[in-house]
């Protein structure tokens, strides 16, 4: 079950196309639970990168694949 603010498997597949695929140096973390859900839950909500649950990864991941 997903939460309110995390993409449904619709939107999900929709977007996963769209992302960077590495194939060097370390493996990113799960590219749906970071940067689309964390991002999307910490824009839905106005809270800050360091306020984030948990659950979506470190805040400094998030803070870096939101940064320009």
């Amino acid at each position: 079950m997903i939460s309110r603010h995390e993409l449904s498997d619709a939107e999900w597949e929709f977007v996963r196309t769209l992302l960077p695929v590495s194939s060097r140096g370390r493996k990113r973390l799960d590219d749906r639970r970071v940067v689309l859900n964390g991002i999307v839950c910490k824009f839905r909500t106005g809270t800050a990168r360091r306020d984030v649950p948990e659950r979506y990864g470190p805040w400094a991941t998030l803070h870096t694949r939101i940064r320009p």
